[in-house]
Protein backbone atom coordinates (compact mmCIF):
# COMPACT_ATOMS: atom_id res chain seq x y z
CA UNK A 1 0.00 0.00 0.00
CA UNK A 2 3.01 2.35 0.95
CA UNK A 3 4.24 1.77 -2.85
CA UNK A 4 1.52 2.70 -4.27
CA UNK A 5 0.26 5.91 -2.29
CA UNK A 6 3.83 6.80 -3.14
CA UNK A 7 3.30 6.46 -6.71
CA UNK A 8 0.38 8.29 -6.74
CA UNK A 9 1.77 11.39 -4.60
CA UNK A 10 4.69 11.61 -6.85
CA UNK A 11 2.66 12.03 -10.23
CA UNK A 12 -0.15 13.66 -8.67
CA UNK A 13 2.98 16.41 -7.12
CA UNK A 14 4.92 16.52 -10.11
CA UNK A 15 2.75 16.10 -13.28
CA UNK A 16 -0.59 17.73 -12.06
CA UNK A 17 0.86 20.37 -9.26
CA UNK A 18 -0.77 19.79 -6.77
CA UNK A 19 1.13 20.50 -3.36
CA UNK A 20 1.61 16.75 -1.60
CA UNK A 21 0.66 18.31 2.13
CA UNK A 22 -2.62 18.49 0.64
CA UNK A 23 -2.78 15.29 -1.16
CA UNK A 24 -2.30 13.26 2.05
CA UNK A 25 -4.57 15.00 3.88
CA UNK A 26 -7.15 14.08 1.23
CA UNK A 27 -6.82 10.41 1.45
CA UNK A 28 -6.64 10.79 5.22
CA UNK A 29 -10.06 12.13 4.98
CA UNK A 30 -11.25 9.89 2.31
CA UNK A 31 -10.20 6.85 4.00
CA UNK A 32 -11.50 8.05 7.40
CA UNK A 33 -15.00 8.49 6.08
CA UNK A 34 -14.67 4.86 4.07
CA UNK A 35 -13.81 3.49 7.21
CA UNK A 36 -16.30 5.24 8.97
CA UNK A 37 -18.97 3.97 6.44
CA UNK A 38 -17.80 0.07 6.66
CA UNK A 39 -16.19 -0.69 9.36
CA UNK A 40 -17.71 -0.98 12.99
CA UNK A 41 -16.29 2.07 14.37
CA UNK A 42 -17.46 5.49 16.00
CA UNK A 43 -17.66 9.00 14.61
CA UNK A 44 -14.49 9.37 16.26
CA UNK A 45 -12.12 7.71 14.11
CA UNK A 46 -8.97 9.50 13.50
CA UNK A 47 -6.78 8.48 10.45
CA UNK A 48 -3.41 9.61 9.95
CA UNK A 49 -0.56 8.86 7.66
CA UNK A 50 2.91 9.40 8.66
CA UNK A 51 4.51 12.02 5.91
CA UNK A 52 7.70 10.17 5.97
CA UNK A 53 6.78 6.01 5.54
CA UNK A 54 2.72 6.74 4.45
CA UNK A 55 1.88 4.27 6.76
CA UNK A 56 -1.92 4.60 7.08
CA UNK A 57 -2.52 4.58 10.99
CA UNK A 58 -6.30 4.89 12.30
CA UNK A 59 -7.75 5.07 15.65
CA UNK A 60 -10.96 4.89 17.36
CA UNK A 61 -12.44 6.33 20.74
CA UNK A 62 -13.78 4.03 23.19
CA UNK A 63 -15.06 3.95 26.79
CA UNK A 64 -13.80 1.21 29.55
CA UNK A 65 -16.72 -0.35 30.55
CA UNK A 66 -17.51 -4.04 31.68
CA UNK A 67 -21.02 -2.70 32.28
CA UNK A 68 -21.89 -1.78 28.74
CA UNK A 69 -20.81 -3.30 25.13
CA UNK A 70 -21.12 -3.05 22.04
CA UNK A 71 -19.96 -0.13 19.49
CA UNK A 72 -17.80 2.75 21.46
CA UNK A 73 -17.04 0.59 24.29
CA UNK A 74 -14.74 -1.98 25.45
CA UNK A 75 -13.87 -4.33 28.28
CA UNK A 76 -11.97 -3.79 31.82
CA UNK A 77 -9.63 -6.41 30.89
CA UNK A 78 -9.25 -5.14 27.20
CA UNK A 79 -8.16 -1.81 28.16
CA UNK A 80 -5.50 -2.72 30.41
CA UNK A 81 -3.73 -4.37 27.79
CA UNK A 82 -3.59 -1.21 26.16
CA UNK A 83 -3.03 1.11 28.70
CA UNK A 84 -2.35 -0.69 32.48
CA UNK A 85 -3.57 2.15 34.98
CA UNK A 86 -7.03 2.92 32.43
CA UNK A 87 -9.60 3.12 35.43
CA UNK A 88 -13.71 2.37 34.43
CA UNK A 89 -15.55 4.79 31.72
CA UNK A 90 -11.97 6.47 30.74
CA UNK A 91 -11.95 6.99 26.78
CA UNK A 92 -8.92 5.56 25.26
CA UNK A 93 -7.77 5.14 21.74
CA UNK A 94 -7.18 2.05 20.26
CA UNK A 95 -5.70 1.54 16.73
CA UNK A 96 -7.85 -0.21 13.96
CA UNK A 97 -6.00 -3.29 12.82
CA UNK A 98 -3.95 -2.25 9.84
CA UNK A 99 -5.48 -5.39 7.32
CA UNK A 100 -8.87 -3.89 7.74
CA UNK A 101 -7.63 -0.51 6.85
CA UNK A 102 -5.86 -1.64 3.61
CA UNK A 103 -8.37 -3.47 2.26
CA UNK A 104 -10.67 -0.66 3.31
CA UNK A 105 -8.15 1.94 1.02
CA UNK A 106 -7.88 -0.22 -1.60
CA UNK A 107 -11.31 -0.72 -2.01
CA UNK A 108 -14.27 1.80 -0.73
CA UNK A 109 -11.73 5.06 -0.27
CA UNK A 110 -11.04 4.84 -3.75
CA UNK A 111 -12.98 7.38 -5.69
CA UNK A 112 -13.39 9.54 -2.43
CA UNK A 113 -9.62 9.54 -3.21
CA UNK A 114 -9.93 10.66 -6.70
CA UNK A 115 -12.84 13.55 -5.51
CA UNK A 116 -10.67 14.79 -3.19
CA UNK A 117 -7.77 14.92 -5.61
CA UNK A 118 -9.74 16.67 -8.06
CA UNK A 119 -11.02 19.33 -5.66
CA UNK A 120 -7.27 20.02 -4.74
CA UNK A 121 -6.91 20.20 -8.72
CA UNK A 122 -9.37 22.35 -9.32
CA UNK A 123 -8.19 25.00 -6.24
CA UNK A 124 -4.77 24.70 -7.52
CA UNK A 125 -6.14 25.90 -11.27
CA UNK A 126 -8.61 28.79 -9.70
CA UNK A 127 -5.59 29.62 -7.64
CA UNK A 128 -3.45 30.16 -10.40
CA UNK A 129 -5.74 31.50 -13.13
CA UNK A 130 -8.13 33.81 -10.85
CA UNK A 131 -5.27 36.58 -11.29
CA UNK A 132 -4.67 36.16 -14.94
CA UNK A 133 -7.65 36.77 -16.26
CA UNK A 134 -7.35 39.49 -18.92
CA UNK A 135 -4.28 37.40 -20.13
CA UNK A 136 -3.39 36.00 -23.29
CA UNK A 137 -2.83 32.26 -23.21
CA UNK A 138 -1.76 29.58 -25.69
CA UNK A 139 -3.20 26.00 -26.08
CA UNK A 140 -3.68 23.24 -28.04
CA UNK A 141 -6.83 22.27 -29.30
CA UNK A 142 -7.76 18.92 -27.44
CA UNK A 143 -11.22 18.23 -28.59
CA UNK A 144 -14.22 19.96 -30.39
CA UNK A 145 -17.69 19.50 -28.81
CA UNK A 146 -20.81 21.18 -30.46
CA UNK A 147 -17.89 24.10 -31.94
CA UNK A 148 -17.09 24.66 -28.51
CA UNK A 149 -13.52 23.94 -28.05
CA UNK A 150 -11.43 22.12 -25.27
CA UNK A 151 -7.94 23.97 -24.72
CA UNK A 152 -5.30 22.12 -23.46
CA UNK A 153 -3.20 25.00 -21.41
CA UNK A 154 -0.66 22.28 -19.87
CA UNK A 155 -1.73 21.75 -16.52
CA UNK A 156 -5.18 22.27 -17.20
CA UNK A 157 -8.25 22.76 -19.89
CA UNK A 158 -10.06 26.05 -20.59
CA UNK A 159 -13.14 25.86 -22.91
CA UNK A 160 -13.29 28.12 -25.62
CA UNK A 161 -17.10 28.82 -26.16
CA UNK A 162 -18.59 28.82 -29.89
CA UNK A 163 -20.39 32.32 -29.40
CA UNK A 164 -16.77 33.59 -27.81
CA UNK A 165 -14.38 32.33 -31.66
CA UNK A 166 -14.26 34.34 -34.24
CA UNK A 167 -17.23 32.91 -37.01
CA UNK A 168 -14.57 32.73 -40.10
CA UNK A 169 -12.39 30.16 -38.22
CA UNK A 170 -11.89 26.78 -38.16
CA UNK A 171 -9.99 24.36 -36.15
CA UNK A 172 -8.91 20.97 -36.08
CA UNK A 173 -7.73 18.68 -33.16
CA UNK A 174 -4.23 19.70 -32.59
CA UNK A 175 -4.52 22.98 -33.96
CA UNK A 176 -2.31 25.80 -31.92
CA UNK A 177 -4.65 28.65 -30.48
CA UNK A 178 -4.06 32.03 -28.77
CA UNK A 179 -6.87 33.50 -26.64
CA UNK A 180 -7.78 35.68 -24.09
CA UNK A 181 -8.72 34.62 -20.11
CA UNK A 182 -12.09 35.97 -20.26
CA UNK A 183 -13.55 34.66 -16.44
CA UNK A 184 -12.62 31.85 -14.41
CA UNK A 185 -15.63 30.15 -12.18
CA UNK A 186 -15.02 27.99 -9.61
CA UNK A 187 -18.16 25.67 -10.47
CA UNK A 188 -18.96 22.12 -8.90
CA UNK A 189 -17.19 20.20 -12.14
CA UNK A 190 -14.01 22.13 -12.13
CA UNK A 191 -12.40 25.77 -12.07
CA UNK A 192 -14.14 26.65 -15.70
CA UNK A 193 -11.65 28.76 -17.80
CA UNK A 194 -13.15 30.32 -20.13
CA UNK A 195 -11.21 31.96 -23.17
CA UNK A 196 -12.32 34.43 -25.67
CA UNK A 197 -10.63 35.62 -29.47
CA UNK A 198 -14.50 37.18 -29.81
CA UNK A 199 -14.34 39.84 -27.50
CA UNK A 200 -13.00 43.56 -27.62
CA UNK A 201 -10.71 42.62 -25.07
CA UNK A 202 -8.30 40.64 -27.10
CA UNK A 203 -7.55 43.07 -29.50
CA UNK A 204 -6.74 45.44 -26.78
CA UNK A 205 -4.81 43.15 -25.08
CA UNK A 206 -2.91 42.25 -28.88
CA UNK A 207 -2.42 45.94 -29.33
CA UNK A 208 -0.84 46.26 -25.11
CA UNK A 209 1.48 43.41 -26.31
CA UNK A 210 2.87 44.62 -29.80
CA UNK A 211 3.18 48.39 -28.87
CA UNK A 212 5.94 48.95 -26.92
CA UNK A 213 4.07 52.79 -25.92
CA UNK A 214 0.75 50.79 -24.93
CA UNK A 215 2.45 48.73 -22.17
CA UNK A 216 5.20 51.93 -21.61
CA UNK A 217 1.61 54.05 -20.46
CA UNK A 218 2.86 56.48 -23.59
CA UNK A 219 -0.08 55.54 -25.30
CA UNK A 220 -3.44 54.38 -23.74
CA UNK A 221 -6.36 52.35 -25.41
CA UNK A 222 -8.92 54.49 -24.94
CA UNK A 223 -12.27 52.16 -26.64
CA UNK A 224 -12.51 49.27 -28.93
CA UNK A 225 -15.72 48.48 -31.02
CA UNK A 226 -15.80 45.64 -32.71
CA UNK A 227 -17.21 43.19 -35.27
CA UNK A 228 -15.65 39.91 -34.80
CA UNK A 229 -13.88 38.15 -37.61
CA UNK A 230 -14.55 41.50 -40.04
CA UNK A 231 -13.87 44.92 -38.66
CA UNK A 232 -12.76 46.28 -35.50
CA UNK A 233 -12.11 50.16 -34.72
CA UNK A 234 -9.57 51.11 -31.50
CA UNK A 235 -9.47 54.86 -30.07
CA UNK A 236 -6.10 55.83 -28.61
CA UNK A 237 -4.44 58.85 -27.73
CA UNK A 238 -1.41 60.53 -26.39
CA UNK A 239 0.15 61.28 -22.86
CA UNK A 240 3.33 62.60 -24.94
CA UNK A 241 2.84 65.22 -27.34
CA UNK A 242 5.76 64.27 -29.48
CA UNK A 243 4.52 60.64 -29.74
CA UNK A 244 1.98 60.14 -32.43
CA UNK A 245 -0.44 57.66 -31.17
CA UNK A 246 -1.47 56.34 -34.50
CA UNK A 247 1.57 55.95 -36.27
CA UNK A 248 2.51 54.05 -32.41
CA UNK A 249 -0.11 51.89 -33.41
CA UNK A 250 0.70 51.27 -37.19
CA UNK A 251 4.44 50.73 -36.31
CA UNK A 252 7.28 51.33 -39.14
CA UNK A 253 6.07 50.26 -42.34
CA UNK A 254 2.49 49.20 -40.87
CA UNK A 255 4.47 46.36 -39.15
CA UNK A 256 2.73 46.61 -35.43
CA UNK A 257 -0.82 46.54 -37.19
CA UNK A 258 -0.05 43.74 -39.52
CA UNK A 259 1.41 40.96 -36.92
CA UNK A 260 -1.96 42.04 -34.85
CA UNK A 261 -4.32 41.49 -38.38
CA UNK A 262 -2.15 38.51 -39.24
CA UNK A 263 -3.40 37.19 -35.55
CA UNK A 264 -7.09 37.97 -36.33
CA UNK A 265 -6.96 35.83 -39.66
CA UNK A 266 -7.17 39.42 -41.45
CA UNK A 267 -9.99 41.15 -39.76
CA UNK A 268 -9.79 44.96 -40.55
CA UNK A 269 -8.53 47.52 -38.09
CA UNK A 270 -9.10 51.31 -37.89
CA UNK A 271 -7.06 53.04 -36.08
CA UNK A 272 -8.63 56.19 -34.30
CA UNK A 273 -7.09 59.28 -32.57
CA UNK A 274 -9.17 59.74 -29.39
CA UNK A 275 -10.51 63.34 -28.97
CA UNK A 276 -12.27 65.22 -25.81
CA UNK A 277 -14.48 67.01 -28.91
CA UNK A 278 -17.19 64.72 -29.99
CA UNK A 279 -17.10 66.44 -32.85
CA UNK A 280 -13.83 65.45 -34.18
CA UNK A 281 -13.58 62.20 -31.88
CA UNK A 282 -16.78 61.38 -34.58
CA UNK A 283 -15.08 62.62 -37.59
CA UNK A 284 -12.29 60.50 -36.61
CA UNK A 285 -14.14 57.20 -36.10
CA UNK A 286 -16.42 57.37 -39.36
CA UNK A 287 -13.09 57.73 -41.31
CA UNK A 288 -12.34 57.24 -43.76
CA UNK A 289 -15.88 59.00 -45.27
CA UNK A 290 -15.00 62.49 -45.20
CA UNK A 291 -18.19 64.91 -43.36
CA UNK A 292 -19.88 67.56 -44.74
CA UNK A 293 -21.06 68.36 -41.05
CA UNK A 294 -22.00 67.70 -38.04
CA UNK A 295 -24.60 68.74 -35.46
CA UNK A 296 -25.11 67.62 -31.67
CA UNK A 297 -28.59 66.83 -30.16
CA UNK A 298 -27.58 66.43 -26.20
CA UNK A 299 -31.65 65.00 -25.81
CA UNK A 300 -30.35 61.39 -24.92
CA UNK A 301 -32.62 58.92 -26.71
CA UNK A 302 -32.57 54.86 -25.26
CA UNK A 303 -29.71 56.19 -23.04
CA UNK A 304 -27.21 58.02 -25.64
CA UNK A 305 -27.22 61.42 -27.19
CA UNK A 306 -27.48 61.97 -30.86
CA UNK A 307 -24.66 62.95 -33.56
CA UNK A 308 -26.42 64.38 -36.67
CA UNK A 309 -23.99 63.78 -39.84
CA UNK A 310 -24.39 65.32 -43.03
CA UNK A 311 -21.95 63.60 -45.78
CA UNK A 312 -21.66 64.39 -49.62
CA UNK A 313 -23.95 61.70 -51.54
CA UNK A 314 -20.73 59.95 -53.06
CA UNK A 315 -19.70 59.36 -49.62
CA UNK A 316 -22.79 58.23 -47.99
CA UNK A 317 -21.93 54.63 -48.34
CA UNK A 318 -18.66 54.84 -47.36
CA UNK A 319 -19.85 56.43 -43.71
CA UNK A 320 -22.65 53.45 -43.08
CA UNK A 321 -20.31 50.56 -44.69
CA UNK A 322 -21.15 47.76 -45.38
CA UNK A 323 -24.59 45.84 -43.99
CA UNK A 324 -24.11 49.26 -41.56
CA UNK A 325 -20.51 48.36 -40.21
CA UNK A 326 -18.78 51.49 -40.06
CA UNK A 327 -21.43 53.56 -38.35
CA UNK A 328 -22.62 50.97 -36.10
CA UNK A 329 -18.84 50.42 -35.03
CA UNK A 330 -18.08 54.22 -34.70
CA UNK A 331 -21.59 54.42 -32.58
CA UNK A 332 -20.24 52.01 -30.17
CA UNK A 333 -16.88 53.54 -29.97
CA UNK A 334 -18.03 57.29 -29.25
CA UNK A 335 -20.88 55.99 -27.15
CA UNK A 336 -23.00 58.39 -28.98
CA UNK A 337 -25.96 57.50 -31.62
CA UNK A 338 -25.35 58.28 -34.99
CA UNK A 339 -27.70 59.57 -37.68
CA UNK A 340 -26.35 60.05 -41.25
CA UNK A 341 -27.91 61.54 -44.45
CA UNK A 342 -27.13 62.88 -47.54
CA UNK A 343 -26.33 66.18 -48.23
CA UNK A 344 -29.38 67.27 -51.15
CA UNK A 345 -28.02 68.17 -54.27
CA UNK A 346 -28.80 71.41 -56.08
CA UNK A 347 -30.08 71.62 -59.35
CA UNK A 348 -27.43 72.20 -61.66
CA UNK A 349 -29.08 75.30 -64.37
CA UNK A 350 -28.76 72.49 -66.85
CA UNK A 351 -30.56 69.82 -65.77
CA UNK A 352 -33.44 72.69 -64.52
CA UNK A 353 -33.10 73.87 -68.46
CA UNK A 354 -33.96 69.80 -69.54
CA UNK A 355 -36.75 69.23 -67.27
CA UNK A 356 -38.68 72.38 -68.27
CA UNK A 357 -38.48 71.25 -71.87
CA UNK A 358 -39.50 67.74 -71.43
CA UNK A 359 -42.18 69.20 -69.04
CA UNK A 360 -43.79 71.34 -71.82
CA UNK A 361 -43.37 69.29 -74.88
CA UNK A 362 -45.25 66.75 -72.88
CA UNK A 363 -47.89 69.34 -70.69
CA UNK A 364 -48.29 71.04 -74.79
CA UNK A 365 -47.96 68.07 -76.95
CA UNK A 366 -45.18 69.99 -78.40
CA UNK A 367 -42.06 68.67 -80.45
CA UNK A 368 -38.85 68.94 -78.83
CA UNK A 369 -37.49 71.46 -81.17
CA UNK A 370 -40.29 73.32 -79.89
CA UNK A 371 -40.09 73.29 -76.57
CA UNK A 372 -36.46 73.94 -76.55
CA UNK A 373 -37.07 77.32 -78.47
CA UNK A 374 -39.59 78.06 -75.63
CA UNK A 375 -37.23 77.54 -73.32
CA UNK A 376 -34.47 79.47 -74.84
CA UNK A 377 -37.10 82.74 -74.77
CA UNK A 378 -37.31 82.42 -70.94
CA UNK A 379 -40.62 80.37 -71.20
CA UNK A 380 -39.92 77.51 -69.07
CA UNK A 381 -43.72 77.15 -67.72
CA UNK A 382 -47.15 77.45 -68.54
CA UNK A 383 -48.21 80.26 -66.34
CA UNK A 384 -45.08 81.94 -68.22
CA UNK A 385 -46.85 81.34 -71.38
CA UNK A 386 -50.14 82.86 -70.68
CA UNK A 387 -48.99 86.03 -68.82
CA UNK A 388 -48.10 87.52 -72.28
CA UNK A 389 -49.76 87.77 -75.69
CA UNK A 390 -49.86 85.24 -78.26
CA UNK A 391 -48.38 88.26 -80.64
CA UNK A 392 -45.64 88.53 -78.06
CA UNK A 393 -44.87 85.14 -78.35
CA UNK A 394 -44.68 84.93 -82.10
CA UNK A 395 -42.36 88.21 -82.50
CA UNK A 396 -40.04 87.30 -79.46
CA UNK A 397 -39.59 82.95 -80.64
CA UNK A 398 -39.82 84.28 -83.88
CA UNK A 399 -42.55 81.12 -84.63
CA UNK A 400 -45.52 81.74 -87.24
CA UNK A 401 -48.76 83.33 -86.37
CA UNK A 402 -50.77 79.99 -86.34
CA UNK A 403 -48.03 78.26 -84.14
CA UNK A 404 -47.37 81.14 -81.37
CA UNK A 405 -51.50 81.00 -81.21
CA UNK A 406 -51.70 77.28 -80.80
CA UNK A 407 -49.53 77.18 -78.09
CA UNK A 408 -50.75 80.00 -76.07
CA UNK A 409 -54.29 78.42 -76.54
CA UNK A 410 -52.47 74.71 -75.01
CA UNK A 411 -51.08 76.76 -72.50
CA UNK A 412 -54.13 78.82 -71.57
CA UNK A 413 -56.01 75.74 -71.40
CA UNK A 414 -53.68 73.55 -68.81
CA UNK A 415 -53.40 76.46 -66.47
CA UNK A 416 -57.03 76.46 -66.71
CA UNK A 417 -57.24 72.87 -65.29
CA UNK A 418 -54.57 73.22 -63.20
CA UNK A 419 -56.86 75.70 -61.47
CA UNK A 420 -59.96 73.73 -61.26
CA UNK A 421 -57.54 70.76 -59.82
CA UNK A 422 -56.83 73.56 -56.93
Amino acid sequence: MNNELLSIISYLERDRGVDREIIIQAIESAVQQAARKSLEVTDDLRVTIDRTTLRINAFDTVVASDEEDGLGFISMRQAKRLKPDVAPDDVIEIEVPPAKLGRIAAQTARQMILQKIREAERKNVYDEYKDRIGDIVSGTVRQISHRDLIIDLGKTEAVLPSKERIPSEEYNVGDRVRAYVLRVQAASSGPAVVLSRACNDFVKTLFCLEVSEIADGIVEVMGVARDAGYRSKIAVKTLDEKVDPVGACVGLRGVRVRNIVRELNGEKIDIVRWSADIKQYVTQALSPAKLKAIELDEAEEEGRRTVHVTVDADQLSLAIGKRGQNVRLASKLTGWRIDIQKVEEETSFEDKRKSAIEELAEVLDLTDEVATKLVECGFLTTEGIVEVEAAYLQEICEFDDITASTIWAAAAAASSVEDLGE
